[in-house]
């Protein structure tokens, strides 16, 4: 049995990777913000020498994209000053680390899929801050994994699929941007593929920067679409879904146009294929509408 430390429990990979404590004998032990702060390097030696773990997991992460730009310490503090704690940390016990990382330390101008090698050259404190944290894992810990990944989402708030869900049984019209193109990533794939790692480590301990994200590549205005389709059923009305440009949606932050991530090297490797977002996102907006916004059948049929 292989015990595994999460660090960022609460979040949407965080509680994924704890909704699989004991499967294929991996035991989870889950840390949320309350329980510890990564920013504070000696409580996460401690937390971190508490076990013999197999490997620690970062799924902790400051995310608000648009108020990092204002919020810069909060964001740097979370995203670089954390892992460069638990790179040490882990260092210092022998212990493996994987780290989640994102999309955004590319710039977005590429025409193709992302490679791990391609330059990076993030546009905002979020990006910058995440990169900062890749560069300060690789520098204090030669045996990490950094798993980048894109558009995550789950059976739960604060992404994209719940604030369409909500918006769409509220508006006649969602407007939604048609000019930016990534690959949605469902939480418990990322769980899935970080506890396959880990699986493998002692099997080869292949270190370095992977990419994870889900297929086929989507516009966020593609995937909105796809998410009212499936998600009709429970809506009052089924909203017109109109598609714009990113000019006409300002934000703080700029997103990049392209996040596409090129995923070959994860699957050569550890043998770990992109997941289908089309296969889970019909029990993931099923579950949202029902479990998380009380949505009610609609359609005079029992609603799967």
């Amino acid at each position: 049995m292989k015990t595994v430390l999460v660090v960022g429990a609460g979040g949407q990979v965080g509680r994924a990777l704890c909704a699989r404590d004991g499967r294929d004998g991996v035991t989870i032990v889950g840390l949320g913000r309350a329980d510890l702060d990564i920013t504070d390097l000696d409580l996460v030696r401690t937390a971190v020498a508490a076990r013999p773990f197999a490997a620690v997991i970062n799924a902790a992460a400051y995310t608000a994209v648009d108020r990092a730009e204002s919020d810069s310490a909060a964001a740097y503090a979370i995203n670089r000053d954390g892992p460069r704690n638990l790179a040490l940390a882990c260092a210092e016990r022998g212990v493996p680390l994987l780290h989640i990382s994102t999309d955004y330390v590319f710039d977005g101008t590429a025409t193709g899929a992302y490679r791990e090698d391609d330059p990076v050259g993030p546009t905002g404190i979020y990006g910058i801050s995440k990169l900062e944290g890749e560069e300060a894992v690789r520098a204090a810990h030669p045996h990490h994994i950094i798993l980048r990944t894109a558009w995550v989402y789950a059976a739960s708030t604060g992404n994209f699929v719940a604030t369409m869900l909500r918006l769409a049984a509220e508006r006649p019209e969602l407007r939604v941007v048609a000019d930016q193109r990534g690959g949605p990533t469902e939480a418990g794939a990322i769980a899935d593929a970080l506890l396959s790692i880990v699986g493998q480590l002692e099997q080869g301990r292949l270190w370095g920067t992977y990419h994870f994200s889900g297929a086929p590549a989507v516009t966020w205005h593609g995937f909105a679409e796809a998410i009212v389709a499936v998600g009709a059923a429970r809506l009052p009305q089924v909203p017109a879904v109109t598609a714009i440009g990113t000019a006409d949606y300002p934000t703080p932050a700029r997103r990049p146009a392209n996040s596409v991530l090129d995923c070959s090297k994860i699957e050569a490797q550890f043998g770990i294929r992109q997941p289908d977002w089309q296969a889970s996102l019909g029990t993931i907006v099923e579950t949202i509408q029902t479990a998380v916004l009380g949505q009610r059948d609609h359609s005079g049929n029992s609603a799967r």
